[in-house]
Formats: structure tokens, C-alpha cells, sequence
């Protein structure tokens, strides 16, 4: 399950940039899941575990990857972390659901995430409790949170 904590969250990790440059492993980008985030959302191929094929680019090492798709491998493979999704954009959203249905994770965002019109989903959301299952139901809920937080 989702559960998704807006606002401040002192144990989310803020710069996912740094920490993947500096935990992740070659290993992560070869699952048949990672290949799939990484061509959906960079448009890019990959090759091996030190190596993507960047159609703007050219090969890249994993650290050149956007920074949406380095906190989605973060997630994906350190889920008992929480990491700041405001680093990902709203073409990360179904990729944060896919996770999450294999595996629960906690996320922090400090901003409204688009997870789809369409889509039903389930996701907790920490600050309040609440169980939302689909967009109108999370944009109150949502909204609620990030007015406080800016508030504060």
C-alpha cells in the first residue's frame, strides 16, 4: 500500500540525488520493472547496469538519469526509506502505484501528485488517516495538508 506523508517529514531523505549517486547499484537497473520506469519516463534504453542509451545523451551512466527516475529505483529498492516524490513529476505517479502494489511504501511529497483521473487506487495518507481512492477523493484531503504547510 501508498501511504504518503505531506509536508515536512524530518526522516525523508530530501536529496535523492546524492543519496543515489551514493547507494545505488548496478544490479537495480537490471530488473525487468526498472528497464520499463526507465523507458517510460526518460525515453531511454537500458543497456547494462553501469550503462543507458540516452536518445538525447547518448550512453550515460546511471547518475545521469532525471532525477524522478533515480528516486523511483531508490524507492523501488529501499522502500524502508522515505523519499521526497517532489523530485518526481506526475509522469512518475503510476510508477509510485506499481510499487506499491508489490511492496509497501512510504513517500513525502510538498506538492498536489496527478495519480491519474482514471485510475482507482488506494493510498493512506499519514498526516491525517485518511484512505483515499482515487483523485477526487486525495485533492481535498491533499490540499488540506499543503495549505498547512505553507501556513507553518
Amino acid at each position: 500500500m501508498l501511504t504518503i506523508i505531506y509536508g515536512d517529514e524530518p526522516r525523508s531523505i530530501y536529496n535523492t540525488n546524492v543519496y543515489f549517486k551514493n547507494t545505488y547499484e548496478s544490479e537495480w537497473l537490471e530488473s525487468e520493472l526498472a528497464k520499463k520506469m526507465i523507458q517510460d519516463v526518460d525515453d531511454s534504453e537500458v543497456l547494462g547496469g553501469e550503462c543507458i542509451k540516452s536518445p538525447v545523451l547518448g550512453q550515460i551512466p546511471p547518475e545521469r538519469l532525471s532525477g524522478g527516475v533515480k528516486t523511483l529505483l531508490l524507492m523501488l529498492n529501499e522502500s524502508d526509506r522515505i523519499f521526497n516524490a517532489s523530485t518526481c513529476g506526475d509522469n512518475c505517479a503510476k510508477w509510485i502505484l506499481e510499487i506499491a502494489k508489490q511492496k509497501d511504501l512510504t513517500i513525502n511529497l510538498r506538492h498536489m501528485m496527478n495519480f491519474g483521473k482514471d485510475t482507482d487506487f488506494e493510498i493512506k495518507i499519514k498526516n491525517g488517516g485518511e484512505v483515499v481512492h482515487s483523485m477526487k477523493e486525495l485533492i481535498p484531503i491533499a490540499s488540506k495538508y499543503l495549505n498547512q504547510m505553507v501556513q507553518e
